[in-house]
């Protein structure tokens, strides 16, 4: 298949890649990109490990053609960290335990802060629909829950 050049724009950054027009953007991300923080689960879009920001919007990143996406910012786990330090959200969930074997953690990371950032006040209901949307196998969801709101709070100050 012929593939198509395009400018991907990752965390404020180019990507000048050549792509099949079928290429999923997870895969375009990871391999092209070479930012493998997006992660590959169900590529159903069911699990949410591959949930990034298009236009600060939740994307499923399995269920999006890469093609689709061209001159859309897009925000991705490896862009929330400043250098070394780490975004409230991820410190919140090195703090209060909100991972184990972290293969869900960039979805939810990416997932949280557009919620966050959409609405700083969200009450718990409305933050376990949006939350319910990812899958853990490991957690047990309560310290994901704890490590949204305390950087909730963070962000705040």
């Amino acid at each position: 298949m012929t593939k198509v050049e395009i400018v991907l724009t990752v965390n404020g950054e180019q990507y000048p890649i050549k792509v099949e027009p079928r290429r999923t953007l997870a895969d375009a991300l990871r391999d092209d990109c070479g930012l493998t923080g997006t992660h590959l689960g169900c590529e159903h879009g069911v699990c949410g490990a591959c949930t990034v920001l298009v236009d600060d919007q939740p994307l499923r990143a399995c269920l999006g053609f890469a093609v689709q996406f061209e001159g859309a910012p897009i925000r991705t786990v490896e862009g929330l960290a400043d250098g070394d330090r780490l975004h409230p959200l991820q410190q919140a969930f090195w703090d209060h335990h909100g991972l184990q074997c972290g293969y869900c953690t960039p979805g939810f990371l990416m997932l949280a802060v557009g919620a966050l950032e959409h609405n700083p006040d969200i009450d718990d209901e409305a933050l376990k629909r949006v939350l319910s949307s990812n899958l853990c196998r490991c957690t047990g969801y309560q310290n994901i829950l704890k490590a949204v709101r305390a950087a909730a709070t963070a962000l705040k100050r």
